[in-house]
């Protein structure tokens, strides 16, 4: 849909040996801004993640710049070449393959050497998957983590989120379709069965946003056939409870001991999680101070 009155060339957005960090759309090819599309146009190169997905943009748009690969596996090398031409006074576009570079995607080590050798550095906003998520969500987005993709050594990962598990803010993770269900028995056993929503397919045809408790998502995942498109999973922060709540949680453990004493701590830790939908961490501090007592 090439769009004529955008690309005046007596109007020009670019200056020379600047780099623009572009936002691309994140699935529908018209989520991107008046003046994205006028620096892709008049940059002499754009450096982007994966030039097949960038091409099909520029070739919606019309759009003839040539393209540079730089990805995670050339990021490196590819800097260096992208600060030598900017050195010339050549005007180059950062884009990745969508929503915004350096966000979980490539370009970091871009923008810190372009910085490095006092080069200009240019945002160009535009759409992000965290925020389009967070928009529709329903779950407090006045303030957030954004924490995006986790480790994938489970040890790592485990780290992170028994960090977050006191956390009060909205949480906002990214997973590929292949992982999330285990992303949401990981988040389930460790922050406990919280208020959330996945995203998936966002801005484009076959959109979906599930809301629901996470074992809720968890089970429409289990229904599925296959999930497909990059997912943003949103949960609901850490809120504190009322002693009385507590006290009622604490009671239902310990007869939950006392009727299963035969077996395992960590058996009965991980039934617990899913029957009370409290953290593990919690279930398990609390489990331990009754065997304490009960021991002494």
């Amino acid at each position: 849909m090439p769009l004529n009155f955008i690309f005046d060339e007596q109007s020009s957005c670019t200056y020379p040996g600047t780099l623009y960090i572009v936002a691309t759309p994140i699935g529908h090819m018209e989520d991107i801004t008046i003046r994205g599309l006028k620096i892709l146009n008049q940059v002499e190169w754009i450096a982007a993640e994966d030039t097949r997905e960038t091409q099909k943009l520029l070739k919606y748009y019309h759009i003839k710049t040539p393209l540079i690969s730089c990805h995670d596996h050339n990021e490196i090398q590819c800097a260096e070449k992208i600060i030598s031409r900017l050195k010339t006074g050549n005007a180059i576009a950062l884009v990745s393959d969508a929503g915004t570079p350096t966000i979980s995607d490539p370009g970091f080590r871009v923008v810190s050497l372009a910085i490095k050798a006092n080069i200009s550095v240019v945002p160009i906003p535009g759409v992000s998957a965290a925020m389009t998520a967070l928009s529709v969500s329903g779950l407090p987005s006045d303030t957030f983590v954004f924490q995006g993709f986790l480790p994938k050594k489970a040890g790592k990962r485990e780290k992170i989120l028994n960090q977050l598990a006191i956390e009060s803010r909205t949480l906002i993770f990214y997973e590929s379709p292949r992982r999330i269900e285990t992303l949401l028995d990981h988040l389930i056993q460790i922050l406990g069965n919280r208020e959330a929503m996945l995203g998936r397919e966002l801005t484009k045809k076959y959109e979906e946003c599930i809301r629901g408790k996470l074992s809720d998502i968890k089970t429409w995942s289990a229904e599925q056939k296959a999930v497909r498109g990059e997912c943003t999973l949103l949960v609901s922060g850490h809120t504190l409870k009322s002693q009385e709540n507590n006290f009622d949680l604490i009671q239902h453990i310990q007869s939950y001991l006392e009727n299963h004493a035969d077996r395992p701590m960590s058996q009965s830790v991980k039934d617990m999680v899913t029957m009370f939908g409290e953290s593990r961490k919690k279930i398990y501090d609390i489990a331990l101070q009754i065997k304490t007592k009960t021991m002494d």
